[in-house]
């Protein structure tokens, strides 16, 4: 609701995105479309451990399946993670629910572990989004040391970047960059943002895709189809924001093989929507609010943070404020227009650069809106955005299991519950969900049948693991799916945005303590944790 970077994923920014927004890129891009060198290598069999050695270089039939040792898939940019992994395709049925179904191919990278004797259960990572592909994010994944004792196994989810088909739509990701230049929530702004979603969909419609197919019913599926191909007789999963959605009804579905979950970010799919995201945005903004209180110097430099940015909200929408700003690589400055709801999206990515966050709202009420036009236009002018992102995957959910079980009236009371005080035109548009309900019309997918929004009920130890500044998917997340989740784990690492483990060493050092003991993770660093401190004007 990745959250796209830490790197990633939408309406006008229409995803969760997963990545350490640290990097202004912060959610919502991804990396050059280039081939690295990698690509062009086949599987290098010797590499990694005796015991992990046989993972993915074995070409093996099971079912309607079939995983071929092969090149390692595409990435928008070169990834070092991924020198020497074992790599191939498993191809699936489009449409499994269709004898006559066609073929399509899933990207597979296999990163062995830096253990000498590796244990013998791997992880399997389920990528951000909806539409970020696994394989781009392997270096996050290593980085984080997931690799320390166990392979880590990446498949792109189908239809993203690696995958064949790609439903990927330039168009949208163009028309997300120029929406700063434009009144977030106007009408004519909503006519623009259908019109390119239709040219999206007209697009993959024309290229043989069966659009109803992609939703994660036909995912999880292929992710029991990759495990059983591979030979493996049980892995972990980890999955990181819409990740988590799509791990959450895996093992709804397919328990069989699961050793242990890990959940990062929590999207569950029993309540995924406009209210959802509404309700995650006040708990993520009261977080950071709430930590410059307790400073003293940026309590009384700053002081009643909520209601300035509420005031803000409101003014704003009013009256739209317009700017110039320079971005990186842009040669000449660019028109930027904040208004209420550009506002409420820039602050649910920007509690990923939390320290700045107070001086920022600041400046805008006292009429330098300098510094926020730039985060905005920046995150997204940011050129490696274009044409990574599975729009034809995203709307598949979006529209098949989040709008057909929540209704307009739901979706506006879910923001009216979290910020009575916004205008209706602010309201009606969830942070990061602008214009789904008419997005969703015109992708015209049939409804997923109902139980796609049951909760998860499983007995599979399962770590449910947020961020206390988490605006994109909220921390209440955790406890919501602990309940039916009997041997879960919740922790809630303080002063952390969407995806802790992009962002906290304390969220990494839990998250690997958990696949080493799944039912007693340690989480002493918990203890040791310190307030950012903010940033604070002369």
């Amino acid at each position: 609701m990745a959250p796209h970077p830490a790197p990633r994923r939408r309406p006008t920014a229409r995803r969760l995105h997963a990545r350490s927004a640290a990097v202004a890129a912060g959610v919502l891009i991804t990396g050059l479309i280039t081939t690295p060198a990698h690509a062009r290598h086949g599987i290098d069999a010797g590499s990694g451990s005796a015991a992990g050695a046989a993972i993915g270089t074995v070409a093996r039939t099971v079912g309607d399946a079939r995983f071929e040792p092969g090149p390692c898939p595409r990435t928008p940019e070169p990834i070092a993670a991924l020198e020497g992994a074992r790599c191939g395709t498993l191809t699936v049925p489009e449409n499994r629910s269709k004898p006559d179904s066609r073929k399509i191919t899933l990207g597979v990278a296999i990163v062995a572990a830096a253990a000498d004797e590796p244990k013998p259960d791997p992880i399997v990572w389920l990528a951000g989004g909806p539409g970020d592909d696994a394989v781009g994010e392997a270096k996050m994944a290593i980085d984080g040391g997931l690799n320390r004792d166990r392979d880590v196994v990446f498949m792109s989810q189908r239809g993203t970047y690696s995958a064949d088909p790609a439903l990927t739509c330039p168009n949208v990701d163009e028309f997300n960059a120029r929406v700063i230049g434009l009144v977030y929530d106007a009408p004519s702004t909503e006519r623009a943002h259908v019109d390119a979603t239709r040219v999206c969909r007209e697009k993959l419609a024309a290229g043989g895709a069966d659009l109803s197919a992609y939703n994660d019913t036909e995912s999880a599926a292929d992710y029991a189809d990759l495990r059983t191909a591979l030979g493996l007789g049980e892995w972990n999963l980890f999955g990181i924001s819409y990740g988590t959605h799509l791990a959450l009804t895996y093992m709804r579905l397919h328990p069989e093989g699961i050793r242990s979950v890990g959940i990062d970010g929590i999207l569950p799919p029993s309540n995924a929507g406009s209210a959802t995201a509404w309700s995650s945005a006040r708990q993520g903004f009261d977080g950071l609010f709430k930590a410059c209180a307790q400073q003293p110097a940026c309590n009384r430099r700053y002081p009643n943070l909520s209601a300035t940015f509420e005031r803000l909200v409101r003014d704003l929408e009013a009256k739209p404020v317009t700017t110039t700003v320079t971005v990186p690589g842009r040669p000449k400055p660019v028109k930027v227009v904040l208004d209420g709801g550009a506002l409420v999206t820039w602050l649910a990515t920007a509690t990923h650069v939390a320290p700045g966050v107070p001086r920022s709202l600041d400046e805008l009420a006292h009429g330098k809106p300098q510094r926020i036009a730039q985060q905005w236009a920046g995150w997204r002018l940011n050129p490696q955005a274009i044409g990574s992102v599975s729009h034809g995957l995203a709307y598949g959910i979006f529209c098949s299991e989040w709008t057909p079980y929540e209704s307009q009236a739901q979706a506006l009371k879910g923001g009216e519950d979290a910020y009575p005080s916004f205008p209706r035109s602010v309201l009606e548009q969830a942070p990061q969900l602008t214009f789904l309900r008419p997005d969703c019309e015109v992708w015209n997918v049939p409804a997923a049948p109902r139980s796609i929004r049951d909760a998860t009920r499983s007995d599979i130890p399962t770590l449910a693991l947020s961020g206390g500044f988490d605006a994109q998917t909220g921390a209440d997340n955790g406890p919501y799916v602990a309940r039916t989740l009997s041997r879960a784990t919740v922790v809630t690492v303080p002063y952390e945005p969407h995806v802790v483990f992009a962002s906290s060493k304390c969220g990494r050092q839990i998250t690997l303590s958990f696949f080493d003991t799944p039912t007693a993770p340690k989480k002493e660093c918990l203890g040791r944790l310190e307030p950012p401190e903010f940033e604070i004007a002369p």
